[in-house]
């Protein structure tokens, strides 16, 4: 859209304030809300706010910073104000007052792995899967431990007591533009998933801070909080964000697809694979971003914590789905709906374009169930194993010179500093956990 057409459509819809929205380098959202009067500055980028106390920004000496909203994600939310009015949106990136893109802006960092695979005639297309949990809330509006049903798999009402609030949502997600496939009750009590199409690699991560915007407002309004923690509750499957993903060439064709190759897969697609499972134990501290993201990486819950990668079952890290021709991709499964959507697709599209540039050999599929493999079997077919714990993650991450450039020095600095800080706290805390075991025996 021009800006011409957007302040037309802001007006016929009588929308009387614009968010401006971006995401810190934890991937929290964050907004500059302004009234009518100022929708003709903002679209010209001529917006500031203070970076000073964004997490992962700037030093109070520099905290000006400029928001220059990307004209195509204009987008009206489908609520209307006591008034009558309306609130928009669109999704910026970040700038230096001088103009130039600032290092920190996760969305600029996603946007230059972006660029470099143009630079190798690829673009990729990405479609994730962030699954959710809604929980009941108490009498004063926060949140209890407590799901509001026992469902499980695709389970029916009554057992599934959040198809109403499901069904609000799709609707939501739908008047922005969303194209959802499906949605349905998870494996865990409370759980669920919501399937949308997949999109270019900026767009498909614009549409996963919008989706989680969404879920939570609508949760809100049915008087359920919906959490994308990881793992919630101990005993049951955790949430996840599997992501599928594929490259197509610069005349639109599938990248990964060869008819006549073994496994339909091109040298390409195994090499996108190949990066993929070198970097996957650095790049985890990214798609996995808290201490309670390893909770969910244990063995036992259908965690994909095996760095190997299969045809059919789900018990290696990445997955290739059964369809062909243009619908060949592979699925990575590590990934949970915690991380910084920018920073995830960033730094896996900088493995999988590694793998591709060095022609990485990801080995034959591995089409056992690795989580009745014996330690010793895992050893002999090379199956790595992801990191126990953030802090490990963090170690690897650091060393992994591929992961690290694709997050850029000043993100890098911010996260590991952020994220060290986060497990001091953990491990300095102590759990009901080793109360109940050592208090009555030492």
């Amino acid at each position: 859209m021009t800006s011409k057409e957007i302040l037309s459509s802001a007006d016929a819809e009588g929308v009387r304030f614009m968010r401006l929205q971006f995401t810190d380098i934890l991937g929290i959202g964050k907004n500059v809300e302004i009234p009518r009067s100022q929708f003709e500055k903002a679209l010209d980028g001529q917006i500031m706010f203070d970076g000073s106390s964004i997490e992962g920004f700037t030093r109070i000496e520099e905290s000006d910073m400029l928001l220059i909203p990307d004209l195509d994600t204009f987008r009206i939310n489908p609520w209307v104000n006591a008034d009558g009015s309306k609130v928009a949106r669109m999704i910026c990136d970040v700038y230096n007052p001088d103009g130039t893109p600032f290092p920190g802006c996760p969305r600029m960092t996603l946007k230059r792995q972006v660029d470099r695979a143009k630079a190798m005639r690829h673009s990729m297309l990405a479609g994730p899967a962030p699954e959710f949990v809604l929980f009941q809330r108490d009498a004063h509006g926060n949140p209890l431990i407590e799901t509001h049903d026992a469902g499980g798999y695709f389970d029916l009402t009554p057992v599934d007591k959040g198809e109403e609030c499901r069904r609000d949502i799709i609707i939501v997600l739908e008047a922005m533009g969303f194209e959802v496939e499906a949605g349905h009750h998870e494996v865990a009590p409370g759980q669920h998933e919501i399937d949308f199409k997949y999109a270019d690699a900026v767009a498909c991560a614009d549409n996963v801070t919008t989706f989680r915007f969404v879920v939570k407002k609508v949760a809100l309004d049915h008087n359920l909080h919906a959490t994308f923690m990881p793992k919630p509750i101990f005993g049951v499957n955790g949430s996840g964000m599997h992501c599928h993903q594929s490259l197509l060439d610069k005349k639109g064709n599938n990248a990964f697809y060869e008819p006549k190759a073994e496994w339909q897969l091109s040298k390409t697609a195994l090499g996108y694979i190949g990066g993929i499972l070198e970097h996957a134990i650095a790049f985890s501290a990214v798609t996995n971003p808290l201490v309670n993201s390893y909770k969910r990486l244990v063995p036992g819950y259908e965690a994909p914590v095996n760095v190997a990668w299969s045809e059919k079952n789900r018990s290696p890290l990445v997955r290739v789905p059964a369809k062909r021709g243009m619908s060949t991709r592979c699925e990575v499964r590590m990934p949970d709906p915690a991380c910084n959507p920018y920073l995830a697709l960033a730094v896996m599209l900088a493995a999988g374009l590694d793998g591709v540039k060095r022609k990485l050999d990801p080995g034959p599929p591995i089409n056992k169930n690795i989580f009745t493999m014996s330690h010793r079997e895992k050893r002999r077919l090379r199956i790595g194993q992801l990191p126990a714990n953030l802090w490990e993650a963090l170690g690897e991450l650091e060393k992994d010179a591929v992961v690290s450039e694709a997050l850029g020095d000043h993100i890098l600095e911010h996260y590991l500093r952020a994220k060290r800080q986060e497990w001091e706290e953990y491990i300095s805390h102590v759990h009901p956990w080793e109360q109940e075991r050592y208090l009555a025996e030492y």
